[in-house]
């Protein structure tokens, strides 16, 4: 497995597989890899001839308060994870490589409609950096094929318009969200949280598998949302949303929406998860 730096390196060593006619696929993670990103590799390794990940840590999608400068570096251990994974090359670029005239005078990409409210609205600005790096890995490698969790279903979505309306000529595969053996998504700020908190942090998951149960059993939209907000607030989190959108954009449901996804933020001490959960509703 080769780990490059350099964006010169990258595509001299894309170049033969590309006029070779082999398949590349692209995994784009910001490293601190657990067994969630994992998956992703091991779906590309299984449809791909090439696999790359990319690992770097995106100053232009975290808020002026969030947690870019503790966000965890972890090089090393990324690297030996993806190579026991099959991984063919890791890119892990410095900012000034990416952004070489800084990030206030470089050219962002800004994805309508899909990337506002959620975690649009509480994250301002977080999905045009993350919409401005993705669109520059994808002109970097020029995959066939890219990998993207569904825990972060909103960014799915978002990927998705951007590659739609900018005609990339790229398949972007959605990988079932990963989770631990109590139902808790994984995710690299599990980290943040204390044994108490992760003994508390389930409990985001069962809610929404009630909430799933309860629209199954065909109760009203907005009394299951309702109950769902205060048994957040019971069980000591601090929702930033809780909504019920279409599963294929986002958009509100209507009296005909048969596939719509539960989609949660919020807060258990300073750490902030999210999840969702895709349910069908009964006509």
């Amino acid at each position: 497995m080769l780990t490059l730096h350099d964006i010169a390196e990258l595509r001299a060593h894309l170049n033969l597989p590309r006029r070779n006619g082999q398949r590349i696929a692209l995994v784009p993670t910001m490293g601190n890899l657990h067994a969630g990103h994992l998956a992703l590799v091991d779906a590309a390794r299984r449809d791909a001839d090439v696999v790359v990940a990319t690992i770097f840590v995106n100053p232009l999608q975290f808020g002026a308060n969030e947690d870019f400068s503790s966000y965890p570096r972890t090089l090393e251990a990324d690297t030996q994870a993806l190579a026991s994974h099959g991984c063919d090359i890791v890119f892990a670029p410095s900012a000034d490589a990416l952004y070489p005239h800084g990030l206030e005078a470089h050219t962002h990409v800004s994805v309508p409609d899909v990337s506002e409210g959620l975690c649009g609205a509480n994250r301002p600005g977080h999905f045009n950096g993350v919409a401005t790096v993705v669109s520059l890995l994808f002109n970097l490698v020029q995959p066939d094929v890219a990998y993207f969790g569904r825990k972060d279903y909103q960014q799915l979505m978002v990927i998705r318009k951007l590659v739609a309306d900018l005609h990339f000529p790229i398949e972007v595969v959605g990988v079932p969200t990963q989770r631990a053996e109590d139902g808790l998504a994984l995710s690299s700020r599990n980290g943040y949280l204390s044994a108490a908190q992760r003994q508390r942090a389930p409990a985001l998951y069962r809610t929404l598998c009630h909430m799933h149960d309860a629209l199954r059993a065909s109760e009203s939209p907005p009394m299951t949302l309702r109950d769902g907000l205060a048994a957040l607030t019971e069980q000591g989190f601090k929702p930033d949303y809780l909504e019920l959108r279409r599963a294929q954009d986002l958009g509100p449901i209507a009296p005909d929406t048969q596939e719509a996804i539960l989609l949660v933020a919020a807060h258990l001490g300073t750490t902030r998860l999210i999840d969702n959960l895709p349910v069908s509703l009964p006509r």
